[in-house]
């Protein structure tokens, strides 16, 4: 495997970042996760259009994308695979100790894991802990991910594979990393950026290609809806079959088959939508 550090590709063994990276110490990142079919990125144009607002919304300088993409592709070409995990990470740098960023400059990584593809269906399970929808990070996509590590396990303990959070008012927001949709009366309804969930690329074009509307919605919504799905870059749309260990009824439902599908078609049409 051979990743990209600050300039230039590395063995994974000789791939280093100090322990004083701003991104180490306090969390004072961002990234993406893109998937690559074949070498090839999805999406890649909006991810780094969300990465420059995340470093905008952090104080970071504005990433470079001719950079970043040549570094996507020199990653990409290094470790081919039929379907991968391309991770670009982008960070406060090395820095003095504590939360003063130091005048380095950024660090970036990118980097590329094998995965599969994810089964149709799933399993998930809401958690009490809640979103901050006024938050200074929220709807940015950080390093700061430690909340969503421990609700992940919750899920996992309970035999599922997403936990949904709820926002500060008790209005559902997301996933660990995921959006969430629900059918209600044959329409598809997901939650607005308002609630605090990040502004999620699957999420926006599986809103723009089935036509969802956002919505404030309750969180007993997950208990009420005829269908609910989830949206990430690894898991396109995803029906789930489970919630809290209730079975939500037969899954894909016919809402969900469809968006599935339309994903998919339109997916493969353009593999780099704006």
């Amino acid at each position: 495997m051979r990743l990209w550090v600050n300039g230039g590709l590395r063995d994974v063994e000789d791939a280093r970042v100090s322990v004083l990276d701003h991104g180490m110490t306090v969390g004072d990142g961002i990234f993406e996760t893109v998937k690559a079919v074949r070498g090839r990125p999805f999406a890649l144009t909006l991810h780094l259009e969300r990465l420059t607002r995340s470093a905008h919304g952090l104080g970071l300088p504005e990433p470079d994308h001719d950079e970043i993409r040549h570094a996507c592709a020199a990653v990409l070409d290094a470790n081919p695979m039929p379907l991968g995990r391309l991770r670009i990470t982008y960070t406060g740098g090395l820095s003095p100790l504590g939360s003063d960023r130091g005048t380095a400059g950024p660090t970036l990584v990118v980097a590329l894991g094998a995965t599969a593809e994810r089964p149709d269906t799933t399993a998930a399970v809401t958690v009490p802990w809640t979103r901050n929808e006024r938050g200074a990070l929220a709807g940015l996509k950080t390093t700061s991910y430690a909340e969503n590590v421990v609700a992940l396990a919750r899920a996992h303990e309970q035999g599922a594979s997403e936990a949904l959070f709820a926002n500060t008012v008790g209005q559902l927001c997301e996933g660990t990393g995921s959006n969430v949709f629900v059918v209600l009366d044959g329409e598809i309804h997901t939650p607005p950026l308002a609630s605090g969930c990040l502004a999620g690329i699957t999420r926006a074009l599986a809103a723009e290609w089935t036509g969802a509307r956002e919505t404030d919605l309750p969180m007993d919504v997950l208990h009420r809806a005829q269908e609910v799905f989830l949206t990430s870059t690894l898991r396109d749309v995803q029906a789930v079959v489970r919630i809290d260990g209730r079975e939500s009824g037969t899954a894909p439902g016919p809402v969900t088959a469809k968006a599935m599908r339309i994903f998919r078609e339109r997916a493969a049409a353009d593999p780099d939508p704006r």
